[in-house]
């Protein structure tokens, strides 16, 4: 029997993935702009909070790790990208409110 991963097992694995400075989850913070599965190989679109922010590296690699843990992944692209840029309205509420916006 074949395990197909979905998006959501992805978004989920990315979770996991927290941004040190604010402590909360790259989904929650809206960093998470696509998922896209192609066989055993996941393409993650992501930004981070500011173009200067010196995670990126860090990021790529936790996303890595987290989503190719899933079963049937065998590669992980994490693509970073500033356009469009983050903004604070990306966030699901509960971030908002745990961030006082």
């Amino acid at each position: 029997m074949i395990v197909m991963t979905t998006e959501e097992d992805v978004y989920e694995a990315l979770e996991e993935v927290i941004d040190p400075e604010l402590g909360l989850d790259f989904v929650s913070l809206g960093l998470v702009y696509d998922v896209e599965i192609d066989g055993p190989e996941v393409f993650v679109t992501f930004t981070l909070t500011t173009p200067a922010c010196p995670i990126g590296p860090q990021v790529s690699e936790q996303m890595r790790e987290f989503v190719g843990d899933l079963e049937g992944i065998d590669k992980v692209h994490p693509k970073m990208i500033f356009d469009p840029p983050w903004s604070p309205e990306m966030m699901t509420e509960d971030a908002k409110f745990a961030l006082g916006f």
